[in-house]
Formats: structure tokens, C-alpha cells, sequence
């Protein structure tokens, strides 16, 4: 389990866009994800790497994409 110390705030809708289009992740998984950054107050690309649902190139993706939005 990954426990931050500071609350995360929720996914962006862009984010939740780039992972349904771009990595192809399901709802389902989306939903998991979203509910355990939550419980945990862990960033979602954490958990969603943790869980399997991305690997470690995905993962990778997804921080870059998060790096260029700002």
C-alpha cells in the first residue's frame, strides 16, 4: 500500500482522457484506480502502476504526458 501524507487531489479529466485513449485502460479499471488514490492518497498513476494495470513504459508515459500539461 502507498500512504501519502498529504491528501491528492483528484485525477484531472484530461488525465482520465489520456489513459482511456491513448493506454486504452477500461472504466473498470479507471474506477479502481480512482477509488484506491483515494483510500490510499497515493497519485493514480502509482496505483494503476501497482495494481498491473499500466506497466512500467505506460507508467513512464503517463509522467511525461503530466510533465508537457504544465
Amino acid at each position: 500500500m502507498v500512504i501519502s501524507s498529504s491528501p491528492q487531489p483528484p485525477p484531472s479529466q484530461a488525465l482520465l482522457h489520456f489513459l482511456r485513449h491513448q493506454l486504452g485502460l477500461s472504466e473498470s479499471a479507471l474506477a479502481m484506480g480512482i477509488r484506491h488514490s483515494e483510500v490510499e492518497q497515493a497519485p493514480m498513476p502509482v496505483v494503476l502502476w501497482r495494481f498491473g494495470l499500466i506497466n512500467l513504459e505506460q507508467f513512464e508515459q503517463v509522467l511525461d504526458w503530466q510533465e508537457q500539461q504544465t
